[in-house]
């Protein structure tokens, strides 16, 4: 992706947005829709563990979806998140996002039968799967490149859950695998062209800047298409919320986390599509930070700030970066 000083043409923003994307790929900007698909995961029915990750709440990171509980089908919930948006104009079409828990940890048939549904309505554009590295098999993605076939109009994205490269951490956060095995489902996925959106967590316990460049750089060389930068958040009901309410674990301030997007931003390998810069903590189990639920505000200062310092995605990108 070209990138002419301060700005990507055509979005006014000095990072590559996914709105940028969509709309340079579709013409239009594509809405997710977020699918509760009624999943568990191996950190929480025993396989690994019970309590999943220590920031993951009950919801298991899908709270904005609408329930399967109260929806049938899929297509019940993609009309029920539809609503939702109300008089908004959010276009045409849409992208169904399996969010809740981890969406490719179920028997292939019932995974397709889902897939399928998605993807056979007109409104749908394509499907974004939101999993873990250790619950992609070969035969899961022989699986997605058959739908693609079958929907050769459509596309499937998959969302892998890394949030760190390093180990002392992922232990502590209980994320369950190893590096090796993101880099292994990469690489996997890299072979059939499945495009992979890497989720990377901002302000975990006992990181600083150099550990968070550093996963940067490995994501950087490990080829993947898009990013997601998550801010920390505390939830109720969480093992990190025993930490934060014993002093335990301090939160960033909103100006850290400022400064610590932009030098992740800054060392991106430019062509990486960046989906997300902060995230959505649920308001009624949102300990901590607050000023997170500013959500307008937290991506105005971003923006104003990496402007007065003539900042950019891939400023300071250098492809032979070696961190320890």
């Amino acid at each position: 992706m070209e990138q002419i000083g301060y700005e990507y043409p055509g979005s006014g923003r000095p990072f590559y947005s996914l709105d940028l994307y969509l709309k340079k790929t579709y013409g239009e900007k594509l809405y997710k829709i977020a699918i509760d698909a009624g999943f568990t995961c191996p950190n929480r029915d025993g396989t690994l563990g019970v309590g999943g990750c220590i920031f993951c709440s009950a919801g298991g990171s899908g709270e904005h979806a609408v329930r399967a509980s109260s929806c049938r089908t899929v297509k019940e919930q993609l009309d029920a998140g539809i609503a939702l948006f109300g008089q908004k104009n959010i276009g045409r079409r849409y992208i169904a996002y399996f969010q809740a828990y981890t969406n490719t940890y179920a028997p292939l048939p019932r995974l397709r039968a889902l897939y399928e549904d998605a993807l056979r309505e007109p409104s749908v554009a394509g499907i974004s799967i939101a999993t873990r590295p250790d619950c992609v098999s070969e035969n899961t993605v022989t699986m997605l490149v058959n739908l693609l076939e079958k929907f050769p109009d459509k596309f499937v994205w998959i969302e892998l859950g890394l949030q760190t490269i390093h180990e002392q951490t992922a232990e502590f956060i209980r994320r369950g695998y190893k590096l090796d095995v993101y880099d292994s489902c990469v690489t996997l996925l890299g072979r059939y062209n499945i495009p992979v959106v890497t989720h990377v967590i901002l302000g975990l316990p006992g990181e600083n800047k150099e550990h968070v460049l550093s996963t940067i750089d490995h994501i950087n060389r490990s080829g993947v298409w898009g990013i997601k930068l998550q801010l920390l958040h505390v939830l109720r009901g969480t093992d990190l919320a025993v930490f934060y309410e014993q002093a335990a674990y301090q939160p960033l301030s909103q100006p850290d986390y400022t400064d610590l997007v932009i030098d992740c931003l800054e060392h991106l390998r430019p062509d990486i599509v960046v989906h997300r810069l902060t995230g959505d903590g649920p308001r009624d189990l949102l300990l901590a930070p607050l000023w997170s639920l500013d959500k307008r505000n937290v991506l105005n200062t971003l923006h104003h700030t990496m402007k007065l310092r003539s900042s950019y995605q891939g400023r300071l990108y250098t492809e032979n970066t070696e961190r320890s």
